[in-house]
């Protein structure tokens, strides 16, 4: 079993209803196989729902 899951974008071109529908396989992935996920995104909403978000401006954290 992998300890840790990167997803790139996973809600980039959905509709909200599907955007909600991968979060919550995200999120239930994460809590019964105990992962680290790694989510990039741009959208504050999904970055919203992280316990811990990290912003990167020009390659530089710049908050987080």
């Amino acid at each position: 079993e992998p300890a840790l899951l990167l997803a790139d974008e996973p809600t980039g071109n959905l509709d909200s209803v599907a955007q909600a529908e991968v979060l919550e396989l995200l999120g239930r992935l994460r809590r019964e196989r105990s992962l680290t996920l790694v989510l990039v995104t741009h959208s504050l909403e999904v970055a919203a729902a992280a316990d811990r978000v990290i912003k990167i401006r020009d390659g530089r954290i710049v908050d987080g």
